[in-house]
């Protein structure tokens, strides 16, 4: 790996950081309830890579933080939620994804124009 894929990879995680940070990290409690996912399946995602997660303490010891546009996206393309009546995004939900994909267009515009 040269140089300038090393900054390459090093911009695209600042990016991704920066649009994490963007998010609202929320409980799995409310990430469940808002995008109509299990927290079995939302431990299995950040489990197997494909959300992101942290743990911050909470009132009773560490609590997991998920990004609540990220699970609705990866919520949205669930084959298993697809078409099952829990598959109703809340209003906050919905927002918080199209904020994200706006973030996402608008970071990807500021690259193209380097």
């Amino acid at each position: 790996m040269d140089w300038d894929d090393r900054l390459d990879d090093w911009d695209a995680t600042l990016e991704l950081s920066a649009q994490l940070d963007g998010s609202e990290w929320v409980t799995l409690d409310v990430a469940a309830r808002q995008t109509g996912a299990s927290r079995a399946a939302l431990r299995s995602w950040y489990r197997n890579g494909e959300i992101p997660s942290r743990l911050t303490e909470g009132p009773h010891g560490p609590t997991r933080l998920v990004p609540l546009a990220v699970v609705a996206a990866r919520a949205e393309a669930s084959p298993r939620l697809r078409y099952s009546a829990q598959r109703r995004i809340d209003a906050e939900a919905q927002l918080e994804l199209l904020r994200h994909r706006v973030d996402q267009l608008e970071a990807r515009l500021a690259a193209l124009e380097r």
